[in-house]
C-alpha cells in the first residue's frame, strides 16, 4: 500500500469511522442507565472500606 492510498482513506472513511466511534461512546455514557453504573464503578475503590 502507498501513501497516498492511505492517506486518501484516512481522510475520508477513516475519519467517518473515528467520529461514528466518538459519536457512540458519548451516547454509551448518556444513555439512561449509564448514570446508576457509573456510579457504580466510582465506589469500587471503596468496597472494601
Amino acid at each position: 500500500m502507498s501513501y497516498d492510498l492511505m492517506r486518501e482513506f484516512a481522510d475520508s472513511w477513516g475519519l467517518l469511522a473515528m467520529v461514528l466511534f466518538f459519536v457512540g461512546c458519548i451516547a454509551f455514557a448518556l444513555r439512561p442507565r449509564g448514570r446508576t453504573w457509573a456510579d457504580q464503578a466510582a465506589r469500587i475503590p471503596f468496597k472494601d472500606d
